[in-house]
């Protein structure tokens, strides 16, 4: 008699090295942004050079899912030695390249079951919604404004929206974003110590939350 187990787990390789690629996959995205945070972090000889390929790079970490560091004192202090537009093209080149891997990230995150009770809540079903009413607009608006990006990274992938718009609308928002900066950096020159202050006020603005909810936790 065949073995009607081994006759239904015949096209099981196939799956089992499509779920491998992907794990791998996610695995080296992962690696790849935290390693380029770390060497930048660690290095103060990488920290106070002004090539154009540290700015390139530093978009992977600073727009990483939730942002690591933020990206808006390093566009500043680029301004203060190239032109606005070489700035902005070559900042929104690695901001999309970014967005994509998070894009890819997100997806990969949400087949698993606790994103996917996240995904199925009332109140998210409700953010959705709203951004389907205007998604490149909603993204258009974020994209250049101070307002908090990061939960779009992850609307966009629960809303199924096309991930070739969603680059679109990073583009169009991000660029003149990057333009004003640099271009204030080249108007307006503040110290590199000033700079790095800022720098700190914003990692923590950024991270304060997370930590007041971490230290309620831990006194109940």
């Amino acid at each position: 008699m065949i073995n009607a187990k081994a006759v239904a787990n015949r096209g099981e390789p196939g799956k089992l090295n499509k779920s491998r690629k992907k794990h791998y996959i996610f695995l080296f995205q992962i690696v790849f942004v935290v390693g380029l945070l770390i060497v930048w972090l660690s290095s103060a000889a990488i920290r106070q050079e002004n090539s154009l390929w540290i700015l390139f790079f530093y978009n992977f970490p600073s727009h990483f899912v939730f942002a690591l560091v933020p990206h808006e004192p390093i566009i500043y202090y680029f301004g203060k030695f190239y032109h606005p537009l070489t700035v902005s093209l070559i900042s929104i080149a690695g901001t999309v390249l970014t967005e994509r891997l998070n894009y890819s990230v997100v997806r990969y995150l949400s087949e698993f079951k606790p994103v996917e009770k996240v995904k199925q809540n009332k109140f998210t079903n409700r953010l959705i919604e709203y951004f389907k009413k205007a998604p490149f607009t909603a993204l258009c608006i974020a994209g250049f404004t101070p307002v908090p990006f990061y939960p779009f990274r992850i609307i966009v992938v629960f809303a199924n929206y096309p991930v070739f718009k969603y680059l679109l609308a990073v583009f169009v928002s991000r660029t003149p974003r990057y333009y004003l900066i640099s271009l204030i950096g080249q108007e307006i020159q503040i110290s590199n110590s000033l700079l790095i202050v800022i720098f700190i006020i914003l990692v923590i603005a950024a991270y304060l939350p997370l930590l007041k909810d971490r230290f309620k936790k831990e006194t109940r």
